[in-house]
């Protein structure tokens, strides 16, 4: 690979990095810069991506544990769900294209767009103790998160983001840490389908996690420590659906 292409994947993926630690759909840099940029088909795009993936989540997850941020007692029924809806969608993934969902994935960001645009207090208030899930919504939505996730990934880390926050009553900041864990622990089972069916390209796949595992470190800890974190976090989601928005019906 020529030097300035390896610049340009290491500053998208890092970029990917950060947007997915405090937002989501840092898929929507890093797919299009594989499939358009470096010329991989869409499924070892879509295989390859969740490389980059782990690596930050792990990281991200790792550090927001640290910094005490991240309950993993509370986190259970969440990672459990969406495991076992991530596992048919990889499975979906492997025998379809990525264009097939792009037009259903703008349309619910128009929506997700708007929900997040109503009542931005309830995106911004203080962190407190959540309460109990409503398991009889909880479980459908997590299932499908998982699903989707496993299917495409990108946006994934949008909705479950919004699912958190609306549903089981997380700050931002903690539902990002949840998220984190959450991903990092279905995309490893993920990339052991994707391998399997020879749909990875290592040596791309890796200069990509490099620069996604840093983005990912470095945003953890300033969401961690840094008192207004959330209105940032905030800010960067709003930014990021409405720009995948743009570029799927727009570019």
């Amino acid at each position: 690979m020529e030097p300035g292409l390896i610049l340009l994947a290491v500053t998208g993926s890092f970029l990917a990095g950060v947007i997915n630690t405090l937002a989501g759909n840092g898929s929507a840099i890093t797919l299009p810069l594989m499939t358009e940029v470096l010329g991989l088909p869409g499924n070892v795009a879509n295989g390859t991506n969740r490389l980059g993936l782990l690596s930050q989540t792990t990281l991200g997850a790792w550090v927001f544990y640290r910094e005490g941020k991240l309950d993993l007692r509370q986190a259970r029924p969440y990672i459990f769900m969406t495991f076992a809806g991530a596992i048919p969608g990889v499975w979906t993934a492997i025998s379809v294209t990525n264009e097939q969902f792009r037009s259903v994935f703008g349309y619910l960001l128009i929506l997700m767009l708007g929900v997040i645009l109503i009542r931005p207090e309830r995106w911004l208030r203080a962190a407190e103790i959540p309460g109990r899930p409503r398991y009889a919504l909880a479980i459908p939505l997590f299932f499908a998160l998982g699903f989707y996730g496993g299917f495409i990934q990108m946006g994934m880390g949008i909705f479950f983001v919004a699912v958190m926050v609306l549903t089981a009553g997380y700050d931002i900041i903690r539902a990002n840490a949840i998220k984190v864990l959450v991903v990092a622990l279905f995309t490893l089972a993920v990339i052991l389908i994707f391998q399997w069916r020879g749909y990875i390209d290592w040596k791309i796949g890796l200069i990509l996690a490099g620069g996604q595992a840093l983005g990912g470190y470095l945003t953890a800890r300033f969401a961690s420590r840094y008192p207004g974190a959330g209105i940032w976090a905030y800010r960067l989601l709003v930014a990021t659906v409405i720009g995948s928005i743009l570029h799927i019906f727009i570019v």
